[in-house]
């Protein structure tokens, strides 16, 4: 791809294309998950938990006081100072918060997905740029690199994993940008012989806003750091180490400047003291590494990785046994990856993974999001230089075309979809909004408090009461629903499993109502319906 204009038209073609289908996913997004609300929370509330509101529990409260938690009223536009004082409370970094509650701002109907999952389809587009960027610096010595770069980068974008990243509303899409740019800034540091310092500010300028992200990133940040590190320090370019380790250290303060806070959650927090019991935990290490390794292979190769890999390492024995047998070498069938901008992703990549794994507080895709796109290019480079190898460049390229459309096409195949799509909810959703909007119940015991699971059905309920931890007598059910018209029946929410019949009998009695139904399982709750 000779010419640049067709260059940019392709690759504007294949953003065009990528956000259609970003577009199409997202109206497919039925529900939030828990943390999802706490994103909308964070950014648009004058505290961390709604819950905490004096008048939360055992009252009655319309729609709008649940979706006041979920979005940006008109009197507070122009507020921001509650993103900063949220997270100095949460666990997480503001950066995040700050953008969605800017988006959220151009939203006048009160709850919406598509502020949050607007600002990932445009995070998400200088994310394909990156790794096109990336992949071609990888490609570069491999023929019609360009071409291959563009159309690798794309499928990158459309696995389920990074569909899952663009309709998530959290910080994971910018995390990933965040990990994108900072792999290209270093590829291209590393092609310098002299000190750069524009190049070494935006190295900075890349960690700032990456720490100010998500703390996990530090790790793939520190591992990268150690490469260039010990490789300054082996070349004796004392001068280059000295100015680098500089620029990271200026980062690090003015990050700290900004959120100082950002100390007391990795290393004081109840998270952070999880992460230090779990690094302690060594048993947990190896299944934790085993649980992510499966979600790796169903979001981010849609459950066609595995097989890649065994089909690699059988060709691989194959390759090494021949070489072995008949003394081959020839260096174009010995299989080696002498290439330096695929060494510099490795050590990052997998330092990133196994901390993740072990410092995570649950097995969840969304905490390795970020380095899911890596993932993909280590995988299919690794495979490319394998079948070249052993084919010619032309049979080589079918196989792996032939290998991608088999990873797009899977998700029909296997029936998956992007994790927090939740499409199994939609009719519960739509539901409890039209035809069953009335008054509802929810038996809430606070053992189980998963409340902001169930939010967004309570932002399009009528009216709800919350009743926290009380008896299930029938005084107290006729006290809760006195002066309420419950002749067509009432919604009853339980965040219990167990011993849910006898709470119902109760409720169903003392109404006067004949028929129970169960309506969902949700992520928290079970959900009646007594009519």
């Amino acid at each position: 791809m000779k010419n640049k204009k067709i260059e940019i038209a392709v690759i504007t073609t294949i953003l065009i294309l990528q956000t259609i289908i970003y577009i199409f996913v997202g109206t497919k997004k039925s529900y939030i998950h828990m943390d999802e609300a706490y994103s909308l929370g964070l950014a648009s509330y004058d505290k961390v938990e709604i819950q905490d509101n004096a008048d939360f529990y055992n009252t009655w409260h319309t729609k709008d006081y649940y979706e006041d938690y979920l979005s940006v009223q008109e009197d507070e536009k122009c507020e921001y100072k509650q993103v900063y004082e949220n997270q100095k409370n949460d666990v997480h970094p503001p950066l995040y918060y700050l953008f969605l509650r800017f988006a959220m701002g151009f939203e006048k109907k009160g709850y919406s997905k598509w502020p949050g999952i607007v600002i990932n389809i445009i995070i998400f587009m200088f994310i394909t740029i990156l790794t096109y960027l990336i992949l071609q610096k990888i490609l570069s010595n491999e023929e019609k690199s360009k071409e291959k770069s563009i159309f690798l980068a794309f499928f990158t974008s459309i696995t389920m994993a990074s569909l899952t990243n663009v309709i998530y509303i959290r910080m994971y899409a910018l995390s990933t940008l965040n990990i994108m740019l900072t792999t290209y800034l270093h590829m291209k540091l590393y092609e310098c012989e002299r000190i750069n310092p524009k190049l070494l500010i935006c190295i900075g300028i890349s960690a700032l806003i990456g720490s100010l992200t998500h703390y996990y990133y530090l790790f793939y940040l520190a591992m990268m750091y150690i490469i260039f590190a010990v490789n300054y320090i082996k070349q004796k370019k004392w001068k280059e180490a000295g100015f680098y380790t500089l620029i990271m250290v200026i980062a690090g303060i003015v990050s700290l400047a900004i959120f100082p806070h950002s100390i007391t959650h990795m290393f004081l927090g109840y998270r952070g003291q999880g992460v230090i019991d779990k690094f302690k935990n060594i048993s947990m290490f190896f299944d934790s590494i085993k649980e992510y390794s499966k979600k790796i292979n169903r979001f981010c190769f849609n459950n066609i990785g595995l097989y890649i890999l065994i089909i690699d390492v059988i060709l691989l024995i194959c390759i090494i046994t021949k070489n072995i047998i008949y003394k081959n070498t020839d260096s174009k069938k010995n299989f080696h990856i002498n290439n330096k901008y695929f060494n510099i992703i490795i050590l990052p990549t997998f330092f990133y993974f196994l901390l993740v794994a072990v410092a995570s507080p649950w097995i969840e895709l969304r905490y390795i999001m970020p380095i899911c796109s890596l993932l993909f290019i280590i995988l299919i480079y690794l495979s490319y230089k394998i079948l070249k190898c052993i084919f010619s460049e032309k049979i080589g390229n079918i196989i792996m075309i032939t290998i991608l459309i088999a990873i797009m096409i899977s998700p029909v195949i296997f029936k998956i979809e992007p994790e927090v799509m939740f499409s199994d909810k939609n009719e519960i959703v739509q539901r409890l909004s039209k035809e069953l909007n009335l008054p509802t119940l929810y038996v809430f015991y606070s053992e189980n408090n998963r409340f902001l699971d169930d939010i967004l059905l309570f932002s399009k309920i009528n009216e709800s009461y919350i009743a926290k931890d009380i008896e299930y007598t029938e005084q107290n059910i006729k006290n809760i629903f006195d002066k309420k018209d419950t002749q067509n029946g009432i919604i009853v929410f339980i965040n219990k499993d167990d011993g849910n019949e006898e709470v119902l009998n109760i409720i169903r009695d003392t109404l006067n109502l004949n028929n129970e139904q169960h309506l969902k399982r949700m992520n928290a709750c079970n959900i009646y319906l007594i009519n």
